[in-house]
């Protein structure tokens, strides 16, 4: 069945957008050179740029033509299908660059900076006793809908000496990881048409899983020191937020740790406007520099808090905690039951025994040493490059932020990592700007080292070559 041609223009238009051949503030063609491009009346071309503007994709102005929205991909809904032609829908295909990148990935050549996850090699190594399965099927009886309840009992006692907050394992929920602690709170606190704020960039808005919700992000900038105070507040001032989610320490993508000043202006604004704060702190085992409080410390009843082991113990054992009063940990139990969510028993016991082993303080002490060494080496290996790109600094976690210094960057300029055989992930992929990139320090080996600088030596050339100054 032939595909509809107001839906072929909107399939063509959305194909551009994502792979980058208009960027966010591009302006489209009038109407009538639409119309005759494709041969078709000017209504059918007013109906497709009707549907791609209420979707997010494009805003019509009066006067001012028709451009690409601002907007962060995760904003932008899926266009409705015409069913016959759904196999070859541009907005259900692979996103080029992303598609290119997994390529790549097991070349040996390739020097892989892109995944979110420690080596191998830096993973800690814990030993797990044999288990007969009459103490699996035992155990299973003490695996409630908040958790199994020794491991419940293991984070309450490690939480409640980390943090200096009194609790109790009742304002704990066990999950899948952070990511599924996260779908659970938003599934019982928002919906369709609710805003979120956050950082801007954020890995979120390369989720689509806000869309699918219809739930609308708001990207807040960033500074030195973590989160806009003043962009928060003049958000807050423009719209109804229903929740603010932040990645304070150690942010993904900008490896930022928020000051403690700014903590206290984020928290004192939420207070005024009665917005809970959901605070990730998916990386607080990898500090190997001090860190402020928690944002769950400065405000125990203003913040839900969400841990993980997944980045310590290798994303095989999905393990998270939602940390709440206990009012809201029955409501997210009772979304976790209705939406069909388990947390299985194996990665439990995994977790409770990788935490209740005698030598983890040792390991982590060993695997942080070893984390501080990597993000030396790193730095060292930048050093040459630092007129051209500046290096954010850390104090802990696995991502280094990269930045531009010099003319902006389009997408196709970061083909050029690509041909060279650099894996990391573009900026374009978290937010509409397109300076600077995440790097995962972690997973440069020492034998890449060399053969790293070179090639990001002549990246840098072939883009110096490209400025116009």
């Amino acid at each position: 069945m032939k595909v509809p041609l107001y839906q072929q223009i909107i399939n063509e238009y959305v194909a551009k957008i994502e792979q980058g051949a208009l960027l966010p503030g591009s302006t489209l063609p009038p109407e009538r050179t639409i119309a005759a491009q494709w041969q078709v009346n000017r209504s059918t071309v007013v109906r497709a740029l009707d549907e791609l503007a209420s979707l997010g994709w494009i805003v019509r102005k009066q006067g001012s033509g028709t451009q690409v929205a601002q907007s962060q991909l995760a904003n932008r809904q899926t266009p409705f299908a015409h069913w016959p032609s759904l196999p070859t829908q541009a907005n259900l295909q692979e996103d080029p660059y992303l598609k290119k990148m997994k390529e790549q990935t097991h070349s040996a050549t390739t020097i892989d900076l892109l995944t979110g996850e420690l080596p191998a090699e830096l993973i800690p190594n814990f030993s797990f006793p044999e288990i007969s399965w009459e103490q699996i099927l035992k155990k299973a009886t003490q695996n409630t809908t908040s958790g199994y309840l020794p491991l419940l009992h293991l984070l309450k006692e490690r939480l409640q000496q980390s943090m200096h907050v009194a609790m109790n394992f009742q304002q704990l929920l066990v999950t899948a990881g952070s990511t599924q602690g996260l779908q659970i709170i938003l599934q019982t606190f928002v919906k369709k048409g609710d805003c979120v704020a956050t950082e801007d960039p954020s890995f979120l808005f390369a989720l689509p899983y806000f869309a699918s919700l219809g739930i609308k992000l708001e990207g807040i900038p960033q500074d030195d020191e973590g989160l806009s105070a003043q962009g928060l507040l003049a958000a807050c001032k423009k719209k109804t937020i229903q929740l603010l989610y932040l990645n304070p320490t150690h942010q993904n993508p900008t490896g930022k740790t928020m000051s403690l000043h700014r903590r206290k202006q984020i928290i004192a604004i939420c207070q005024t406007y009665q917005i809970p704060i959901i605070e990730d702190d998916i990386f607080a085992e990898l500090h190997f520099q001090s860190v402020p409080p928690t944002l769950k410390e400065l405000a125990p009843d203003q913040v839900i808090y969400l841990g993980s082991l997944s980045k310590i113990l290798s994303p095989l054992i999905k393990i998270g905690w939602i940390l709440a009063p206990k009012a809201l940990i029955q409501a997210f139990s009772e979304t976790k039951e209705r939406l069909d969510l388990t947390t299985d028993l194996f990665p439990q016991l995994l977790a409770y025994q990788a935490l209740s082993d005698q030598g983890y303080q040792e390991t982590h002490a060993t695997l942080l040493r070893q984390l501080k060494q990597k993000e030396q080496q790193f730095h060292a290996a930048f050093a040459s490059l630092t007129n051209d790109w500046q290096l954010h600094s850390i104090n802990g976690g696995i991502y280094h932020w990269l930045t531009w210094k010099h003319q902006p960057l389009k997408r196709k300029d970061w083909e050029r990592f690509l041909t060279h055989e650099i894996l990391l992930a573009p900026s374009f992929l978290f937010s509409n700007d397109t300076m600077s990139c995440r790097v995962n320090y972690t997973r440069l080996k020492s034998e890449q080292v060399c053969s790293f600088v070179t090639r990001m030596q002549t990246i840098t050339q072939q883009l110096r070559k490209d400025d116009p100054l």
